[in-house]
This record gives C-alpha cells, structure tokens and sequence, in this order.
C-alpha cells in the first residue's frame, strides 16, 4: 500500500461531500480588505493580537500545559528532562490553540456548553506530534537551536532526541486510539504518514532548480498544513458537525497552514538570526528551495534569476555566496510574490469560517489569519 492517500480517499473515508468543498473554491480571489481591517485594532503588538486570540480558551491552553509535563512521566529520567526541555521551549502552542478554538466555535454552532473530553485530548494530542516532528527534523537537518535555545539532538545526542521523537508519536498514538472514534483515526494516523512524505519529498528536491510551485504546496501541505487541518476537522467531529461543516474546518485548517509555511519560508529570508532562532538562510543553505526562491528564479530580471541559480546549482561552495543569494532573493520580487501566495491561501481560509457563528471563538480564528500574515508585514 503506498504511504501517501489522495486528499479525496481521505475525505471519502471521513465521509465529506463535494459540496463541502466550496469553501476552498475561488482561492485566488481577493478578500475584502475592510474585513481584516476591522478584525484588529492597528496599534497592536504580534503578542498583544496572540493574548487576544487566546483568550476565549486560555483555561483550556493553561491545562493542556500542565497535561503535557506529565506525558513522560517518571519512569525515564532522561526522556522525563528531554519532555521538560521540549515543552518548555517557548512555543506559542498555535497548533492546539485552533483546535481548541474550532471546538468551542464548532460547539456554539450546535449549542453545547462546553467541550468535551476528547477535544482536550485532541488537542494534547496534536501539540504531542508537532513537537515529535520538531524534534525528528532537528535531528534530520543537524539543528543545534530552536526557539533560541538547544535542541535535543544537541544536549542529549541524536540517539535520545530519536528516541524522544519516538515515545511521543507513540503516546499520542495510544492517546488517539484510546479516542474511540475512527474518523479521527483516520485523520490523524494519515498526518504522520504525511510528516514522512513531506522529509523524503524534501530530500528528493535539494538543490532541485527545476522544482514547481505545485511540488512546494504538496511538500508544505504534507509537513505543515495537514496536521492543522486533520485536527481542526476532528475537533468538528467531537462537536457533532455535519459533514458541511466539518469540511469546511478541514479547508480552514489546510488553508491556514499552507499560508503559516509559506510565512515562515519568507521569515527565512528576512528576519535575523536572533529573530528566528536559528541561522539566517538555512533552508536555502541545505538546498530546500521555497516560494521566494522559486519566484526569484522565474524573475523578470533575467541576471538576478541567472546569478541565483548559478550560486545554487554551485551548492554555495563560494564564500559570501549565501549573503548575495538572499540579496538577490529580495531584489528579484520573490518575496513579494510569496507574500501574495501567503495572502491567497490566507483568504481561503477566512472563506471557509463563513458556516460559523459570530461568537468570541470564531473572532479569535480569524484573528489567527491576521497574525500569521502579520509577521511578514
């Protein structure tokens, strides 16, 4: 059986229906501007927008947290400082946050009054295989920071931070079982199918200047944009969602993360190190070509797009060749490019929020759109 299934035989076994789809139609068409403007205040900071966003499920984040320290427990001392380490890194926990921002938008839609025990498992749940991933790339792509501060691999050895990786996809795998619903089976299990697919997708294309947009979205789709939207469709389950509903959380969820990764893609490109945590340039040092790139490299300034594609078939083995590579990238109109892709995808998203109701939840999922966007602006 081949490790990657089609998005329709997944949305075949969770029982979707074309029509659920229409919130994802029309990707490319513009949002009214005045929306977004009128969804935050101007003045505020990127963390005074993510308390706010926080804020209808700040309770359920807060025992999440404390679920979360005691996930090793004490039978492994150095997988118990390894899980303390992981989850005390400084991560704003997004991940969860949606999902249980989706729970409680999803339960205003149906009238529950409050969430049940398998969506703060979920969420656990979710926030359980991100950081597993985090940990298995660190080890993969040799990263001594993140967050700011050391990985695993680079204060326990690649053999513990391997380890650590592995507990963690396997207890949130007892964690989904023990959910007893198989449509979330279902999801979930395919998002750690699409983790691996995403790596070998990855390390197939490094250094590949002939790698297309569409190759970029799968390969962001399978590391990034499937665990949200496989968690935000779940959280719809837990609420007794109709088919239309949940597909539509599903399409948020997809769309929102496509737009995270493309962000994050272009933070590499112009934020400093201190900024992001990790070395200026990265993913393009070790050959992983992403949307600013790719559009630097169809560039209308036909020496800029040759230059940068001599210096990264050459693998940067010049000295400075990495500096002019992201001088080049920004002068080219790649990142303006990305940053339209960003908008695109984070459009569609709003599209798919129209089926829920005006509540503080459903406030909070959009204002989650206006703080991916606005870490590039």
């Amino acid at each position: 059986m081949p490790l990657m299934r089609t998005e329709s035989e997944r949305c075949e076994d969770a029982g979707a229906v074309t029509k659920a789809r229409d919130c994802t139609a029309g990707a490319s068409e513009p949002h009214d501007p005045s929306t977004q403007a009128a969804s935050k205040k101007k003045h505020e900071t990127p963390q005074q927008l993510l308390e706010e966003i926080i804020t209808p499920v700040k309770s359920d984040v807060k025992t999440m947290n404390d679920n979360l320290k005691n996930v090793v427990g004490n039978r492994h001392p150095m997988l118990m400082a390894a899980a303390e380490q992981i989850f005390s890194a400084g991560g704003k926990k997004l991940r969860p946050v949606v999902v249980f921002l989706v729970a409680r938008a999803t339960c205003e839609l149906y009238g529950l009054s409050e969430l049940t025990t398998e969506h703060c498992r979920l969420a656990e749940i979710t926030e359980m295989i991100h950081t597993a991933s985090l940990v298995h790339d660190d080890v993969l792509d040799e990263c001594s920071i993140r967050r700011g501060a050391a990985t695993i691999n680079s204060t326990y050895g690649t053999r513990i931070a391997v380890l650590a990786g592995d507990y963690l996809f396997a207890q949130s795998s007892w964690y989904l079982a023990n959910l007893d619903n198989l449509e979330v089976i279902k999801l979930i299990s395919q998002v750690i199918a699409d983790f691996a697919n995403g790596e070998i997708s990855q390390a197939a294309n490094l250094f590949d200047t002939d790698v297309t947009l569409e190759a970029y979205t799968e390969k962001s789709f399978f590391k990034t944009a499937s665990l949200i939207a496989a968690s935000c469709r779940s959280a719809a389950v837990f609420s007794g969602a109709t088919v239309e509903v949940k597909e539509a959380m599903y399409g948020y969820g997809k769309h929102l993360g496509l737009a995270f990764q493309v962000v994050d893609d272009i933070l590499d490109f112009t934020q400093s190190a201190e900024q992001l945590g990790k070395p200026q340039g990265q993913d393009l040092a070790s050959g992983n070509l992403t949307a600013p790139v790719m559009y630097a490299l169809q560039s209308e300034d036909k020496a800029a797009a040759a230059e940068l594609l001599q210096i990264i078939q050459s693998e940067f083995l010049e000295e400075d060749s990495l500096p002019r590579a992201l001088t080049l990238v920004n002068q080219s109109g790649g990142i303006e490019l990305a940053r339209q892709l960003a908008r695109k995808e984070a459009d569609a998203a709003l599209r798919c929020l129209e089926c829920i109701p005006e509540c503080p939840a459903k406030d909070s999922l959009v204002l989650m759109v206006d703080y991916v966007l606005d870490r590039i602006y």
